[in-house]
């Protein structure tokens, strides 16, 4: 169950939570997987939903579920049942045709997610190949990698056709992050409008100065100082590490509150928790509750944050 100390308005706004997982055991984890999560339903995310006022998700593509989508896709319908909208960020093979693509496509797939910390490696080639077959749809391919081997990739990712999405503030160290071959990968990468990055995973870390996290603050305000508008929020619910590795789970409430020490005033936090995320997504921009034709929210610009 999630666990939530107390409601939150978040401003009064609905919140987009761009990265969560769902673990159904209606559906087995792959024969090679190496982390088996305890289960974590669209039911059981249901309390956190209503208490943090969120209207998006996006249910992110675990690992322990290899190539098989069913759980992820089935979650996205669960949602839609709901009256929540959903998208899902898949893992396809290279080799996936276009018949499937579309099929992934209209079940709510908007993204391809690759998790370079699995120990099979996925060469800079595979990035590419993969990222040209889905340019078409419109879709971004996500990556989930070690701050150093982000380094590494820069040249293949300031040259994939499609946007990219950074988990986890890209596993930037919270000591020495300033000097980090990665910092200056992901500021070039974001200053030319070539990657998204997930304000999330506060407790990949273990419990640092949990709830406040507050050296993950200064490295998320120094993201966003860089690209307000290229920033999106994630709980990372049900935080599958934590559990796997027994400890006691993040309190889903402060991961929402922490982004007011990150973001400084209202319409930066409105960009980062709805605004971006419906540019990213293909979600409706319009703030529910607005009259039909009424004004759509305001968008932050670097312009106008700076």
């Amino acid at each position: 169950m999630p666990n939530v100390s107390a409601p939150t308005d978040a401003d009064g706004w609905p919140v987009s939570d761009c990265h969560i997982h769902i673990n159904d055991p209606a559906y087995p984890y792959a024969a090679d997987a190496d982390l088996h999560p305890p289960p974590a339903t669209v039911a059981t995310y249901r309390p956190l939903r209503a208490a943090l006022n969120i209207a998006r998700v996006v249910v992110v593509q675990p690992s322990s579920y290899g190539l098989d989508n069913r759980c992820t896709l089935d979650a996205v319908r669960q949602f839609g049942q709901e009256g929540v909208d959903a998208r899902a960020v898949v893992v396809i093979a290279a080799d996936t045709d276009e018949a499937e693509l579309n099929r992934l496509h209209q079940a709510g797939a908007r993204g391809v997610r690759f998790n370079l910390l699995r120990p099979t490696p996925v060469s800079a080639q595979a990035l590419t190949q993969v990222a040209h077959r889905i340019a078409a749809l419109g879709w971004h391919l996500q990556l989930h990698a070690s701050a150093a081997t982000i380094a590494t990739l820069e040249p293949a990712l300031l040259d994939l056709p499609v946007p990219l999405v950074l988990d986890h503030m890209g596993r930037l160290p919270l000591e020495g992050w300033q000097t980090h071959p990665a910092m200056k990968t992901m500021a070039t990468l974001l200053e030319r409008d070539r990657a998204w990055v997930k304000l999330s995973g506060l407790e990949l870390d273990g419990d640092v100065d949990a709830p406040a996290y507050r050296p993950q603050a200064v490295l998320a305000r120094h993201l966003v100082d860089i690209a307000p508008d290229r920033m999106v929020w994630g709980s990372n619910w049900p935080h599958p590490a934590t559990a796997c590795r027994g400890e006691p789970m993040p309190d889903d409430t402060a991961l929402l509150r922490w982004l007011d020490t990150v973001a400084p005033n209202a319409l930066l936090r409105q960009a980062i928790l709805w605004d971006n995320a419906a540019r990213l997504y293909g979600f409706e921009r319009r703030l529910p509750g607005l009259e039909q034709g009424g004004a759509a929210p305001h968008v932050i610009t670097r312009d106008s944050h700076s």
